[in-house]
């Protein structure tokens, strides 16, 4: 697991549960290699808007659809598309298919605003890479709220 992800949990005690797994990139291999891991799989997007001016971390779960239009209205933006993977190393220090939110701890300056699905933030057991697509952490819902407290990113919980 990454190095700063294994020390900012311990750090804040917040308690998880590693499983390493083959590498997955998508939600399909995720479902082959990790469907004994307990909990709500999610899938973790960064996306931004037209000028590029705004990034935002989406965390919903795994099978649940984007819609690009709605979290559009959500965030007030009229066009919302994938960030490149370039942004996605440049903002959260990741690499497509490791997604998640522990890469908020590569965003120095905050930039990158978080909404949370209502369905990932009531969830009992959630599990995310661990800036990694070859493991998964298993997290309660509770550390997972720690976790959200713990980082000094604007955090939202929206219906997604």
């Amino acid at each position: 697991m990454s190095d700063l992800v294994e020390n900012f949990l311990d750090s804040q005690q917040i308690k998880y549960v590693l499983h390493e797994h083959p590498a997955v990139f998508t939600c399909e291999e995720a479902e082959k290699y990790c469907a004994d891991i307990p909990g709500l799989p999610c899938k973790n997007l960064l996306l931004k808007n037209k000028g590029s001016k705004r990034f935002f971390l989406v965390v919903l779960p795994a099978k649940k659809r984007t819609e690009l239009k709605k979290f559009g209205a959500i965030v007030e933006e009229k066009k919302i598309s994938f960030a490149s993977a370039e942004a996605l190393l440049e903002k959260l220090g990741l690499e497509p298919g490791a997604v998640s939110p522990f890469g908020l701890l590569n965003d120095k300056n905050n930039e990158v605003e978080v909404y949370v699905d209502k369905d990932v933030y009531d969830a009992d057991i959630v599990s995310f890479h661990p800036n990694r697509n070859t493991a998964t952490l298993e997290l309660t819902g509770e550390m997972f709220h720690k976790f959200l407290q713990s980082i000094d990113n604007e955090v939202n919980v929206v219906e997604l």
